[in-house]
């Protein structure tokens, strides 16, 4: 592979190898901001990165050259065809960045005829159901571990109603839900074999209800006038339970967690939605579960503030570190209480490829957190316990959260779904 340039001012490269920082670090999973502070002092709005061993891409730490690149397409677009051709197919994220035939991964016509269909099948999807299979799900989840008096909150609680409701919107039976997803759990914490294994179990699905649509997701992606392929249908839907997915389960815990920890939220979150909503902002701004990605890659060098970026190598938008970008604080307001209610941050992308499940993702956060809350008052970390961040370059999700309650009786008989079991390397 072609050593990477990356030059301030058309000057010497000041992106040696070995000055390059590394994302998929235990030490950059515990203090990320550390990290993105360190980062401005050194190189500015511009980072040279690791995204893996011999993976180097650049990461945009300023909000004001994050918003350019994310809008500007025509010069940094989202295939990575010609990244592809020369990338290390053993390299942990290769499944994660590698081109596909869907919206995130692709640019000009067939993006927009891609997120024409994932967004109709999103449009045409009835809010109160969702509402509904949220609040139903949560309250089997909770009554399977009240009685306990202790659980963990990510295995037990808002993974599985994740899996469990995105997989019911989308049409999948309980036990297909069960072995897609733990593929796909697994891919996206680098488990090379499980990208095929992913896409053969959808592909089964898809070859099955094309010959019976119902009024689900997929099948609305199967009907949709674009006419897409089992193929195409396979990578829309990969796309909503992948990237649209994993990151809600995320949001769910690390607002819990922000609600149990933080003293500005003690106690808060059980007196109604907007305190609900406020940590969930929080979350977004300070703490967001899909720190790094909106992945460009530059077909020319481009000049962003100075520093050229290469061509054909991953432009990676920090939305963690774009967030809480001190030139932007005054328009922020001076403090953290300051961001409560203003929806500026980039969790969500921005520009062409800007996340089009918000508003579905949203409720689902909402609705999760309310019902546990409503469940379990009492709710606190286990004595003792200090979550553990999972080391990698895109995520910012804890191993587990144990938690302590007083143990309570279900509020009706618990179902026999099976709750689908995460896979880590």
């Amino acid at each position: 592979m072609t050593e990477s340039v990356f030059a301030r001012g058309g000057g010497a490269p000041t992106g040696a190898d070995n000055s390059r920082v590394s994302l998929y670090s235990e030490r950059f999973a515990a203090a990320p901001h550390d990290a993105y502070r360190s980062m401005r002092e050194v190189y500015g709005s511009l980072v040279p990165v690791w995204l893996a061993p011999g993976v180097p891409a650049t990461l945009v730490v300023g909000w004001r050259a994050a918003v350019r690149i994310l809008n500007d397409p025509a010069h940094f677009p989202a295939d990575p065809a010609r990244w592809e051709s020369t990338a290390r197919t053993d390299s942990p994220v290769f499944e994660v960045l590698r081109g596909r035939r869907n919206a995130l991964r692709c640019a000009g016509a067939e993006h927009a005829r891609y997120r024409a269909t994932i967004k109709s099948a999103l449009d045409e999807t009835d809010r109160f159901k969702v509402e509904s299979t949220v609040d139903r799900i949560a309250e089997d989840l909770v009554n399977g571990f009240c009685a306990d008096g202790s659980a963990d909150l990510r295995a037990q609680f808002a993974f599985p109603l994740t899996v469990r409701v995105m997989c019911e919107l989308l049409g999948l039976t309980p036990d297909r839900a069960h072995q897609v997803w733990a593929e796909m759990a697994a891919m996206m914490d680098g488990v090379p074999e499980a990208g095929a294994r992913f896409g053969a179990a959808l592909y089964e699905v898809v070859t099955s209800k094309r010959a019976a649509p119902s009024a689900d997701m997929m099948s609305r992606l199967i009907t949709h006038e674009q006419k897409l392929d089992d193929i195409e249908v396979v990578e829309q839907t990969a796309l909503l339970l992948g990237p649209g997915t994993e990151p809600t389960c995320n949001l769910i815990i690390n607002a819990v967690l922000l609600s149990m920890t933080d003293d500005r939220f003690a106690g808060g979150l059980h007196g109604g939605s907007l305190a609900t909503r406020d940590a969930i902002d929080e979350v977004l701004f300070a703490d967001t579960p899909l720190p790094n990605f909106c992945i460009t890659y530059p077909r020319q060098p481009q000049l962003i503030d100075e520093v050229w970026l290469p061509a054909d190598q991953p432009v990676v938008i920090s939305m963690a570190a774009c967030n809480t970008d001190p030139t932007m604080a005054p328009a922020r307001g001076p403090d953290e209480v300051g961001r409560w209610g203003n929806r500026s941050h980039l969790s969500w992308g921005a520009g062409p490829h800007a996340c089009p499940a918000q508003d579905i993702a949203g409720i689902i956060v909402h609705r999760a957190i309310d019902q546990l809350f409503d469940a379990l008052p009492d709710l606190r970390l286990a004595d003792g316990e200090s979550p553990r961040w999972r080391p990698g370059p895109f995520h910012r999700a804890v191993e587990s959260l144990p938690v302590v309650f007083p143990p309570g009786p279900p509020t009706h008989p618990v179902s026999r779904q099976p709750i689908p079991e995460e896979v880590h390397p």
